[in-house]
């Protein structure tokens, strides 16, 4: 069936309910549908096989010292360590509590816990937004945007390991913008005064909440926010604007309420005297704003230059070639498309350097590292999204202008695709170092689990690095910890360098 002539009238369609997975009206392309659905399959190949490689993840570095409190004294054990003693992040506390409340067991499910929450997340928010914008798709598309999206949120990332498979870095910083996407849901599905006051009730839970699990994350929410308030008079329509104004509102009141909470916390106070932000290295001194300046510009040309993010790009221009009004009419680019994308840009790096300038304290020079590239994640989903944004863009002009779409959309197809085979790489090397480190794990633990049930009170441990997670002895063995952890986990007094007992 030929696809509607933009600028022409749409043909009649039959009454009746619209099909499922579908914006009602959407027009009948089976073929269409099935090539679009069809390159959902790499990024969703991609999610599944990373899911099924987290059956071999193992406990490291700062997951030592949440098991044996959580262990001995529950979550609300480590909740009240959190807040009293580590950083005052209790959100963060409930979220790492509920899967090292089963030790080994949660860290293999979380992978697959977490892949499936974001991509359900922006799976909903996909396709609520093209019905909110009363857009029609092909089948396929909000899944295809979701996946794709996903995927390079989750592997195109110079450490994929502390991004997706190691719970502590996952919880901190690439979880929170997913659930701040999640307070999206309500918003857009709101169409009764109830479905309202539920969508601002949730803002505002949420932001609290995201503002006691990451820092970094609650900056980026209020930017975006902000950014959504000074925009709304003229890009909300004119009987929707209070509601939205009132949204906005909601989740910045949420998130200055929750870090009020953080910041006077007796553990973010020890955590901002133990790393020196209150004294010899201020948060906003000028050479400490400088260097952040330094590491984010890094940042930013290491993802700018990371090619595979095209696919988010192309995605977005399929997006913008396919779609229809459900009206009938030709869609077009929003009337104030350049004052929308200036402003995304600008609070895409404004919150990208806020949340360096709050990290470098802690990672100083490090802060631009492969190793501590999960902070990054924070506003990278946002990247992402951005791109697919302007790729639609860049489909609603090609569409106009162009005669014949059909060569632009086998190349973004071809792209969507292309983009996976890095990543994919990428996955089964490190499901290598993953079942490799797995077995030395599991015959270390055997071994402090017989002694310490023989009664010996220090034993070796043996350094199971992987993908630059810190282990006891690391810096040529000079630090100990997480020895402590270990040692306590194990209900020993002590580990000792196992390198150096050989």
């Amino acid at each position: 069936m030929p696809e509607h002539v933009p600028g022409t009238t749409a043909p009649e369609r039959p009454e009746g309910p619209p099909a499922a997975g579908r914006a009602e009206g959407a027009p009948d392309r089976p073929w269409t549908a099935l090539w679009v659905s069809s390159l959902a399959l790499p990024p969703l190949a991609l999610l599944a096989a990373a899911s099924w490689f987290g059956r071999r993840v193992r406990p490291t570095a700062d997951d030592w010292c949440f098991l044996p409190v959580v262990r001995d004294d529950g979550i609300a054990g480590l909740v009240h360590k959190f807040y009293v003693d580590d950083n005052g992040r209790l959100a963060n506390a409930l979220l790492v509590g509920a899967y090292a409340k089963f030790p080994v067991a949660g860290h293999q499910w979380f992978p697959l816990v977490s892949g499936v929450l974001v991509l359900a997340v922006l799976w909903a928010v996909a396709v609520l937004a093209l019905r909110r914008a009363r857009l029609e798709v092909p089948r396929g598309l909000p899944l295809l945007l979701a996946a794709l999206t996903t995927a390079l949120f989750l592997f195109v990332t110079p450490n994929t390991y502390k991004t997706f498979y190691w719970p502590a870095a996952s919880v901190s910083h690439t979880l929170p913008p997913v659930l701040a996407c999640a307070a999206l849901i309500p918003l857009l599905a709101a169409r009764t005064r109830r479905g309202r006051a539920l969508a601002v009730a949730v803002a505002l839970l949420m932001a609290a909440f995201l503002a006691t699990l990451s820092e970094e994350t609650a900056i980026v929410v209020v930017m975006v926010l902000l950014a959504a308030l000074l925009l709304s008079g003229r890009v909300v329509p004119a009987a929707e604007r209070a509601f939205v104004r009132l949204w906005c509102a909601a989740g910045v009141a949420g998130t200055v309420a929750g870090g009020l909470a953080l910041v006077t916390s007796p553990g973010s106070v020890n955590r901002r005297s133990r790393f020196g932000a209150e004294s010899t290295t201020s948060l906003f001194a000028s050479d400490s704003l400088a260097a952040s300046l330094r590491g984010f510009a890094e940042i930013t040309v290491t993802t700018v230059t990371t090619w595979q993010y095209v696919g988010a790009l192309a995605a977005g221009v399929l997006l913008g070639l396919l779609c229809a009004r459900t009206d009938g009419a030709a869609p077009r680019p929003p009337a104030h498309w350049p004052l929308l994308t200036a402003a995304g840009l600008l609070t895409l790096l404004v919150s990208g350097y806020l949340c360096t300038v709050i990290a470098y304290p802690v990672f100083r020079d490090r802060v631009s590292d492969a190793s501590a590239n999960r902070l990054w994640n924070d506003y990278l989903l946002l990247y992402v999204i951005l791109l697919v944004g302007l790729g639609a863009l860049l489909g609603l002009a090609v569409r106009g202008r162009a005669r014949r779409t059909t060569p632009v959309k086998a190349v973004c197809a071809a792209l969507c695709v292309l983009v996976c085979v890095g990543p994919a790489v990428a996955l089964l090397n490190l499901d290598s170092a993953l079942g490799a480190r797995a077995v030395r794990w599991d015959a270390q633990d055997r071994r402090l689990r017989e002694g310490a049930a023989a009664g010996r009170r220090v034993l070796p441990y043996e350094r199971l690095v992987i993908s630059g997670t810190l282990e006891p002895f690391s810096q040529g063995g000079r630090r100990y910890w997480p020895g402590g952890c270990v040692a306590e986990y194990y209900g020993l007094d002590r580990v000792t360098d196992g390198a150096r007992n050989r």
